[in-house]
């Protein structure tokens, strides 16, 4: 089911690594259905627990269009890398994966890769991570397919007006704090040319499914 708020008809659709995390903890903080826990208990899988991820339902999304629906999107460039600043990097994903660890396929598989072999081992390591594949399956698989149905799409860049447009709709006041951030940079031209040949294709399947709102670099 999508996350809906049903005391504000709001209702919206995650997309990983689109700033979903803020903005579950945002929502959570409206919800009169959801008791927050202490501060000190809080983690970022705290909000993914009160609103799982799930995917794009056509008839489900229907059900909510007496709602204020919305999602927010991301550069397809800047949330394929975060994936690896993110979850390889900074949270070890790969060191958590039972696949990647004790069936022989993988074994060939660096659990500390740097970017350029992970990106040319990418379809490998969803095969054998599921919290990889779930952070790079394409937004189409959370938001639908074109063209969107929602009242409004946002940009992550757009979080503030975002926040704004919450407190407006339901007369309380909304705090977009920034959760789980990467803590490294990583941009296209870190990559070598035959790395993002490697990745080109799901890419420009990306920016053609988003492209009312960004632009392809990789033209």
């Amino acid at each position: 089911m999508a996350i809906a708020i049903p005391a504000y008809k709001i209702a919206y659709m995650a997309v990983p690594k689109a700033g979903c995390s803020s903005v579950k903890a945002a929502l959570a903080h409206l919800d009169p259905g959801v008791t927050i826990p202490p501060e000190d208990e809080i983690t970022v899988m705290t909000w993914h627990a009160i609103y799982p991820t799930v995917r794009y339902r056509r008839r489900a999304w229907h059900n909510l269009s007496d709602h204020w629906r919305f999602t927010v999107v991301r550069d397809p460039v800047r949330r394929m890398l975060s994936v690896y600043t993110n979850r390889v990097v900074q949270l070890r994903d790969l060191h958590m994966s039972r696949k990647l660890r004790d069936r022989p396929e993988f074994a060939h598989l660096s659990r500390d890769p740097d970017p350029d072999y992970f990106f040319q081992h990418l379809p490998e390591y969803m095969k054998g991570s599921s919290v990889i594949k779930h952070h790079c399956l394409g937004t189409k698989l959370f938001i639908g397919p074109r063209p969107l149905q929602y009242d409004r799409v946002y940009k992550t860049e757009e979080m503030g007006q975002l926040a704004r447009d919450l407190s407006d709709r339901t007369g309380q006041p909304v705090e977009m704090r920034r959760e789980n951030p990467s803590e490294m940079k990583l941009t296209l031209d870190d990559l070598a040319p035959q790395t993002i040949d490697a990745i080109r294709p799901l890419l420009e399947m990306e920016y053609r499914h988003l492209s009312e709102y960004f632009e392809n670099p990789l033209k």
